[in-house]
């Protein structure tokens, strides 16, 4: 049985735990959250009541879980998940994902891939609006995990539990060359022929060494190759964009091109598996179309 304490206590008191939480700062949580500070504690205070246990420290520069609240917050976490899913399910009917696909994308696939998917979209899903955010892996995929987003596309990772992986296709690597670059005007080069102390790396691409460049588009990353010398290794999608910059030249890798794989995450508790999976289907068709990509077998 669900005590009276408890059962007093909302979804929003909920939500503005978890903000707290999330924010690790009264104050910065009430901004959020659109409440007074002392409205957002008073709101606090009385969920820990209902529990018997404090989430919280106070009076430290940050705000931090105790031991007990940290468990008793995942559990938060999953109640919110689970009315989320709720809601979802009330909406769903003959309209796909419930009327909206909310869909997280790295910022370096998402401007190269999402106009081939922008036309098709509607066809296959009538009636169903898609929401894009755009950023890095780790990211994303919390969020994917808290229920912000119902789907993301990023390269694979290991030990995410409570997720389905559907693996679409890989992407190779180009060489990227300011004009002037020995090299510039060949085809395809072979990684031999670069000199690695002047590779200006992406961190995405390359999860070891040295030379990341952090937090830039590949056209900022142009730029910096444009404006240093050197070279970066970008993905093929962007081949056209990149290449209508001035003064850069591309070319292909010989052999076997090192890349990135790409797939489509989404919550094994989601309602929307036929969905996803069409949506996967649609994603692998556009990928066939694209040259350069290559399919992964699910």
């Amino acid at each position: 049985m669900i005590s009276s304490h408890l059962s007093a206590v909302s979804l929003r008191d909920l939500i503005l735990v978890q903000a707290v939480h999330r924010h690790g700062s009264f104050n910065s949580a009430a901004r959020a959250m659109h409440i007074s500070p002392s409205g957002l504690s008073h709101q606090v205070q009385k969920v820990e009541q209902a529990l018997g246990a404090p989430l919280f420290e106070r009076g430290g520069r940050r705000v931090v879980p105790t031991a007990g609240g940290q468990r008793l917050l995942e559990q938060i976490d999953a109640v919110l998940l689970a009315a989320e899913h709720l809601q979802q399910a009330a909406r769903a009917g003959e309209t796909a994902f419930g009327g909206e696909l909310r869909l997280g994308v790295l910022a370096t696939l998402g401007p190269y891939l999402l106009p081939h998917l922008i036309e098709p979209f509607p066809q296959h899903f009538p009636g169903t609006r898609l929401s894009l955010s755009e950023g890095k892996p780790r990211g994303l995929l919390r969020r994917l995990h808290e229920g912000e987003l119902d789907a993301v596309l990023a390269p694979p990772a290991s030990s995410l539990s409570g997720m389905v992986m559907c693996p679409l296709f890989f992407e190779p690597w180009e060489v990227l060359l300011r004009a002037d670059h020995p090299l510039a005007g060949k085809r395809s080069i072979s990684i031999e022929q670069l000199d690695a102390a002047q590779a200006i790396q992406m961190a995405e691409s390359h999860a070891n060494g040295e030379g990341y460049v952090q937090d830039v588009s590949l056209e900022s990353l142009a730029a910096l190759v444009n404006l240093r010398g050197g070279h970066a290794l970008v993905p093929a999608l962007a081949h056209d964009r990149l290449a209508s910059m001035p003064d850069i030249a591309l070319a292909k890798i010989k052999g076997e091109a090192p890349g990135r794989e790409i797939a489509l995450y989404w919550r094994e508790a989601s309602p929307w598996h036929d969905n996803l999976q069409a949506f996967a289907d649609l994603l692998r068709k556009l990928a066939k179309q694209r040259p350069g990509l290559h399919l992964i077998e699910p």
